[in-house]
């Protein structure tokens, strides 16, 4: 087990964290901001990993890429890892989101509080539809798309997340990069072009149901080939 001092924070070892690592991390936060909830102050490898459901092998390894976390033997300050993942995932910034597209799902997204309290702030909704723009929105007024840049300008937008038809997304993805924002998260159930300095996710959901449906299938087919040989 390591343990982070209350005043020798990790040193960040300046290399860039590898993807899976990088998914692992958010896992982690969540569960050491759960803690620190809870009232708790420290906590050990071991028992971080089961809980974040990695083995602490992997859990070492991926905290590693954050730098030393100090002395072995007492486990890890659990508000200070915290702290250390929020800093190596940006979350010590202030991020401004706009949300381009105003149907059922870029509502539910507006009005989602988790953003809020990881330092996401909605400060913009767009949308093309007439019977739409000017409504109220989790407090925000929609502008028409029309004055995406003037808007993203106005509002000092720098993240934008896109909840729109297959159609008009690269033609919208093309403006928001035009405009200087150069994180884009897509809904849209189609393979948007950017520039290499432009960070794009894409959020699937049919694939992932598509996905999970596989898992369930091949645990069906085992559990029936299971059932099969334990037969007399």
């Amino acid at each position: 087990m390591t343990h982070l001092t209350d005043t020798e924070a990790a040193k960040p070892s300046g290399q860039e964290i590898p993807p899976a690592a990088l998914a692992r991390l958010t896992i982690y936060l969540r569960v050491l901001n759960s803690l620190m909830a809870a009232g708790t102050e420290r906590i050990s490898s071991e028992q971080l990993a089961e809980s974040a459901g990695v083995s602490p092998p992997t859990l070492r390894k991926d905290l590693s890429h954050l730098g030393s976390f100090g002395t072995r033997g007492v486990g890890y300050d659990v508000r200070l890892v915290s702290q250390e993942i929020s800093a190596a995932l940006g979350l010590m910034h202030e991020w401004k989101v706009a949300i381009v597209g105003v149907g059922n799902l870029g509502r539910a997204l507006a009005g989602y509080s988790g953003f809020s309290t990881k330092g996401f702030g909605v400060v913009a909704l767009f949308d093309a539809d007439p019977l739409v723009v000017g409504s109220e929105v989790a407090g925000l007024q929609v502008s028409p798309i029309t004055e995406l840049e003037s808007a993203l300008r106005k509002t000092g937008a720098n993240m934008a997340v896109m909840a729109v038809p297959a159609g008009v997304a690269q033609g919208l993805c093309d403006r928001l990069v035009a405009a200087g924002v150069m994180s884009i998260l897509s809904f849209a159930p189609v393979v948007l072009q950017v520039p290499a300095s432009v960070q794009l996710r894409k959020v699937d959901m049919a694939t992932e149901l598509q996905i999970l449906a596989y898992h369930a299938q091949r645990a069906q087919e085992t559990e029936n080939n299971s059932e099969s040989s334990a037969r007399p």
